[in-house]
């Protein structure tokens, strides 16, 4: 009699354990094998490819991780801080030692009080776009690599994502006038930028700026020939490379050819900052009468024959050609 009391009880507990020891894990799988998740998982902890699904119309956009990604972060967030720090840090360093230590550059014999025309409207117009367009592409760029570090603690995060976003947006656009302008730069002054026999003596010279004596220069000395080509060369693979990223997945190109080409955009365009660091400093407290040549366009004669002394040859050369009457032979 008690075992068919019991009866019952026994099969409403086995009815109710079954679903327990049968229950399959999570993911549809039956208990003992590894789910799609989990398989996802360790296939990212080993460094695989990991892809999701995206509304752009591309799948090579859908990827998510991939083995190269881990050595781009480790770049971007050490090897490419420590690369701008030291040389922008490292050219500021080296200026302000060098002005403490020479001053500024003054014009030997002080001013002539006379005038020579150096640079015209267009080419004064076209380096101030230049310029300016450089000095807010590097401040952004320069924010995407130190803001979180140095601008971020100051300003707090509401701040500074609002200040990233319109540096992005800033950053992108002002790529196009950068460009147009290294390109009319190229085609304005190529010409009187090939490198020569005398630029290894002018650096060999140390440029009038160390020791003393200024070697002979054309319109273009060695150390600006240098800076040319650095701005002309650098800032167009900076540019092509900055296009790349700003208009992805060019023909086969994926996703590690857009981390290369962010290594090449950020590597370059943090030299080229220390570079223009320089330049700056030249053009503006560190020698007298340099600022003319970009500000007016007429620069101190005295000035011009230090620096630029063939240059000057060659305009009071053509100016006598022309104040000279026809047939006869202009004052030497």
């Amino acid at each position: 009699m008690k075992r068919l009391i019991l009866a019952p009880f026994l099969v409403l507990l086995l009815a109710l354990s079954a679903p327990v020891f049968a229950q399959p894990a999570p993911g549809g799988q039956a208990r003992g094998q590894v789910s799609a998740e989990e398989m996802e998982m360790q296939r990212l902890l080993q460094g695989g490819r990991v892809e999701g699904r995206t509304s752009i119309p591309d799948p090579r956009s859908e990827v998510l991780i991939q083995p190269q990604g881990k050595a781009w972060r480790d770049f971007h967030n050490v090897t490419l801080a420590w690369v701008g720090g030291i040389a922008v840090g490292g050219m500021a360093l080296i200026l302000i030692a060098f002005y403490a230590t020479r001053g500024r550059i003054t014009i030997e014999g002080g001013p002539a009080g006379r005038t020579i025309s150096r640079f015209n409207l267009l080419e004064r117009a076209n380096h101030w776009m230049v310029a300016s367009s450089f000095i807010v592409l590097g401040l952004t760029g320069l924010n995407l690599t130190f803001g979180r570090h140095i601008l971020l603690p100051i300003i707090g995060p509401y701040a500074f994502a609002n200040v990233s976003l319109w540096g992005k947006i800033a950053h992108n656009f002002v790529a196009f006038p950068f460009t147009l302008g290294i390109v009319v730069m190229l085609l304005l002054w190529v010409k009187d930028n090939i490198p020569n026999g005398r630029d290894i003596e002018w650096f060999k010279m140390g440029g009038g700026l160390i020791g003393k004596g200024h070697p002979k220069a054309g319109r273009f000395n060695g150390g600006q020939k240098m800076v040319f080509w650095i701005t002309v060369l650098g800032g167009g693979i900076v540019a092509a490379s900055g296009y790349f990223l700003i208009f992805p997945f060019w023909g086969e190109f994926g996703v590690a050819d857009m981390q290369l080409a962010h290594i090449i955009h950020s590597i370059l365009s943090v030299l080229m900052v220390a570079a223009m660091i320089a330049h700056i400093y030249i053009g503006s407290v560190g020698m007298e009468g340099a600022f003319d040549a970009m500000g007016s366009g007429e620069v101190d004669l005295n000035w011009a024959k230090e620096h630029h002394g063939l240059w000057v040859e060659e305009e009071m050369a053509k100016a006598r050609q022309v104040v000279a009457p026809s047939g006869v032979k202009p004052a030497e």
